[in-house]
């Protein structure tokens, strides 16, 4: 009955998503990166669902996964192309591994722009 709830919620939400989401890549500002970054976590990605900027939910804090990869000089990139382990939470991994197939889809300017807002948070 979770599993069927889950799905359902699931659905809902990629469904919702679709007939919200702006054109949010058309940046020209070097300063839009972050907020073109914050966009994408919070709408393409979808990101916001499970990771909030100071509090652990789902999945670790914003705040939290930037702190570990700038301390321990991870690919924070590599590891959303699904190409890197995982150094931050382990244990939750298996759960990330399905928003892969939305980041794998983004653009290397998207990939680095999700980076800088989530390093904006150290700021």
């Amino acid at each position: 009955m979770k599993k069927i709830l889950f799905l359902l919620i699931a659905f809902l939400v990629i469904s919702c998503k679709k007939e919200n989401e702006k054109d949010i890549t058309n940046t020209q500002n070097p300063k839009s990166s972050i907020a073109l970054g914050k966009a994408l976590f919070e709408n393409k990605g979808t990101c916001i669902a499970c990771h909030l900027p100071e509090q652990k939910v789902i999945g670790p804090s914003i705040k939290a996964i930037a702190t570990i990869y700038k301390e321990k000089k991870g690919n924070l990139i590599t590891f959303l192309k699904g190409e890197a382990e995982p150094i931050v939470d382990p244990t939750q991994y298996e759960v990330m591994k399905a928003n892969f197939s939305i980041t794998k889809t983004m653009s290397d300017e998207e990939l680095k722009a999700l980076e800088a807002y989530m390093y904006s948070s150290l700021k």
